[in-house]
């Protein structure tokens, strides 16, 4: 077997390719267009390797190289395609996490690849010190989309960045600084609530109140005041002249898939408006379609809409964006200078996220989300009653479903991973389903088909 499988029209392109070598063995590959020009051959040099090679050995390999921030299996996965992914051995996957809430299109979308190789060829990057054509593009699509969604009806401006932790970075600065224009030099604490996530950088994780995240990393930013999710009660005394912020996430992703009630919700905004603080809603994992409705918060009435939005995930389908949304208000109490970004709006990710946006909040996706979900929820809900002693609960909207056991279910996901399932954790005993939106019914049936046959051996041993 060839050591890179070309295409025919691509092996008459190049001048020369390397044989096939042994498996287990990683190929390096020099690959050179045929040209005249000595001096073009050489820039347009790459080197590239075949995926004929023993995962483990080479993973064992790389950590040589790389800082140890995450813990994974020995997979390495090389191809996907919709709702798959085939790793080097070739062992196909269905992917019911859609890379963390995130490949919302699937992997390997035809549009989307389009776009990024006609955006490639004509300009990725320029910086922030010029125009490009799509940064305001984006910013006037999701603008405009969301004041005609129902959600966030004072929707004005936004920022783009690269990731969802910048997102809330922004979010928390521009709190801050409408907090600090108050008057009350005081007027800096932010409120966010227990098994929230908000990111990793030091401010989006000094409002992420988990031991486990902060404890290596404190002092947190001074500040920050956490509450319990839908405690009405205690809303006046945790919300006060002081505070500047209150970030939420309508529904906790990382936390365990927990829906703030409208109740809570409309006390948190008036209360935040008593005292002249900025109300900041982290639809990262939980909007742009994800519920069913362009944003998770749409249901809401006015009297719930957030001052501050924040997004990213889905919004590119893989390509870093993020994107911080904020009505006119807080916008004029930003100036030149306040704040940026070197990569962020960047041609290339605007333009993906241009197109991204416009088919995830068309009416026929976020109709064929509520489907689907209602369709995982209604199989999910036969598979509890078999198995009632081990799922005790099952939560979520759309396709961010939430399915509460009463064990840890770490061996559940990898028992599920040995099987050609890919599910994610969810806090620390629920199994969390965030799969793409573009997931058939087949699929769906598949993919709780073998859900259903691991929780029937776990169930034996409960």
């Amino acid at each position: 077997m060839a050591a890179l499988r070309l295409s025919i029209s691509t092996k008459r392109a190049f001048g020369r390719l390397a044989t096939a070598a042994p498996r287990g063995q990683l190929t390096r590959v020099i690959v050179r267009p045929a040209s005249t020009s000595s001096q073009a051959a050489q820039s347009a040099e790459f080197e590239t390797t075949s995926a004929q090679f023993d995962a483990k050995d080479v993973i064992a390999k790389e950590a040589n190289y790389m800082v140890a921030t995450y813990s994974r299996p020995n997979i390495m996965f090389e191809k996907g395609e919709g709702s798959y992914l085939w790793d080097t051995n070739h062992k196909k996957y269905l992917d019911f996490t859609a890379g963390i809430a995130v490949n919302s299109l699937g992997h390997a979308d035809k549009g989307v690849t389009s776009v990024i190789a006609e955006q490639a060829q004509k300009l990725i990057h320029v910086c922030n010190l010029y125009h490009n054509p799509w940064t305001g593009e984006l910013s006037r699509l999701i603008i405009d989309t969301t004041k005609a969604s129902g959600a966030m009806t004072d929707a004005s401006r936004v920022f783009i960045c690269n990731s969802g932790s910048e997102a809330n970075e922004a979010a928390i600065k521009f709190a801050r600084k409408v907090g600090k224009s108050s008057g009350n030099e005081k007027k800096i604490g932010f409120v966010s609530f227990h098994n929230s996530f908000h990111g990793r950088t030091m401010g989006s994780l000094s409002a992420t109140p988990n031991v486990k995240y902060q404890k290596p990393f404190g002092p947190m930013v001074p500040g920050f005041t956490y509450g319990n999710l839908n405690d009405v009660a205690a809303i006046l005394e945790l919300v006060t002249e002081d505070t500047c912020g209150v970030i939420v996430e309508p529904i906790q992703g990382e936390g365990g898939i927990h829906a703030a009630t409208e109740e809570f919700l409309v006390a948190l905004k008036k209360r935040c408006q008593e005292v002249g603080a900025v109300l900041i809603y982290d639809e990262i994992q939980c909007g742009l379609g994800r519920t069913g409705e362009l944003w998770a918060h749409s249901v809401l009435p006015k009297e719930a809409h957030p001052d501050i939005m924040t997004t990213a995930k889905a919004l590119g389908n893989g390509v870093p964006i993020g994107a911080t949304i904020v009505t006119e208000q807080v916008a004029q109490k930003i100036v030149i200078g306040d704040h940026g970004t070197t990569f962020g709006g960047n041609p290339l990710a605007a333009r993906v996220a241009h197109h991204v946006f416009g088919r995830l909040s068309s009416k026929e996706m976020l109709n064929e989300v509520k489907r689907k979900g209602e369709v995982f929820r209604t199989q999910l809900g036969k598979i509890q009653q078999k198995y009632p002693g081990l799922i005790s609960e099952i939560r979520g909207r759309g396709l961010i479903i939430g399915v509460q056991l009463t064990k840890d279910p770490s061996e559940i996901v990898t028992e599920c991973r040995d099987k050609g399932l890919l599910i994610l954790t969810a806090g620390k005993d629920t199994l969390r389903i965030v799969p793409p939106y573009v997931i058939t019914d087949e699929q769906i049936h598949q993919g709780l088909e073998i859900l259903d046959g691991v929780l029937a051996k776990a169930a034996k041993g409960t």
